[in-house]
């Protein structure tokens, strides 16, 4: 059974309360998330995404929670067909401590009024701090050598030791430096690196601290942030338009950067389309793109590349639309 039919069933009382309840629960990729064992003061959430797979638009009207060790946030309260959303758990690290369960209750009440519920769980250490509670390297530059650093305390066992950090980002160096031991309490100072050949984008991963305490080894710690391109493109898609076959259009792709450099090629896969980029040293330039419609019919849609000689050959990316007329219309 399509699934867009499901709401005539509801409407039609042949779903019982409990079923009547799955067509919102079905938008939901999961239900219960487990922290696993977090550090005090630690930056700790999770997203529960969903999906409208309905005709219908969907509304969350609120969410509200059973423990205030959860505080609950709607991402998106309006979903269109296909849209995407989300509730963010985000565990209150700061005011609790211990073994913490939680049940976040999402309202819809749009096309129809509906429940779900979201199950958290997880165990707030309480004898290790961390500060700050993330690796925040905000915006980074493509090519800087960024470093950020972090305060673990421990108190409990004089010996207590970080014996490994574990990462999946392998532009990540962390290097721990003990700076105290004694009278039962450590202290680490995580030196974390960002390599300056880290590719532009926003990244969101997650460090992993492994001690030599059996009872509980691991602990992790977020770490964020958003490498910025040397270079920008615009308009972020191309459009040319609609065109006769045999028709010719010009338009111009501006690529910036924050310092002088050189457009070094410009591909293409399709030959309709042309370029004339110059061989001058500026932080501005121009691209003329010079596109000709074929003789078939129908939608364009090609990716173009801008490669520059700017640290490794970095390259931009826009994609460029038309429509070519069919003549017998």
């Amino acid at each position: 059974m399509p699934r867009i039919l499901l709401f005539a069933l509801v409407l039609c009382g042949v779903c019982s309360p409990v079923s009547a309840q799955e067509w919102a629960r079905k938008m939901f990729n999961g239900t219960n998330h487990d922290f696993g064992t977090v550090a005090r003061a630690s930056q700790t959430d999770f997203v529960f995404e969903l999906q409208n797979i309905y005709k219908e638009k969907i509304h969350i009207a609120g969410v509200r929670t059973s423990c205030g060790c959860v505080t609950p946030t709607i991402t998106k309260p309006t979903l269109d067909t296909w849209e995407k959303g989300g509730i963010r758990a985000k565990f209150n690290t700061h005011s609790f401590l211990g073994l913490r369960t939680a049940t976040i209750t999402v309202t819809i009440d749009k096309p129809y009024y509906a429940e779900v519920q979201l199950s958290i769980r997880g165990i707030i250490r309480g004898d290790v701090v961390f500060d700050p509670g993330i690796v925040n390297f905000d915006s980074v530059d493509f090519g800087e050598q960024a470093k950020r650093n972090v305060d673990v305390s421990y108190a409990g066992r004089s010996d207590w030791k970080i014996v490994d950090i574990l990462s999946a980002n392998t532009n990540l160096v962390v290097t721990p430096v003990e700076t105290r031991r004694n009278n039962g309490r450590v202290a680490y100072e995580l030196q974390v690196q960002l390599k300056p050949e880290t590719p532009a984008g926003y990244f969101n991963d997650e460090m992993i601290l492994i001690t030599n305490d059996r009872r509980s080894e691991q602990i992790p710690i977020r770490v964020e942030g958003l490498v910025e391109s040397p270079i920008t493109v615009s308009p972020a898609a191309l459009s040319l338009g609609t065109l006769e076959p045999g028709q010719t259009v010009t338009k111009n792709i501006v690529v910036r950067s924050k310092k002088p450099f050189r457009i070094t090629n410009v591909n293409c896969e399709d030959d309709c389309f042309e370029f004339v980029p110059t061989d001058e040293f500026k932080p501005l330039h121009l691209v003329p793109v010079k596109f000709t419609a074929a003789n078939t019919p129908g939608k364009i849609s090609e990716e173009i590349e801008i490669e520059t000689d700017l640290g490794n050959g970095t390259a931009g990316k826009i994609l460029a639309t038309a429509t070519v007329r069919d003549e017998s219309e």
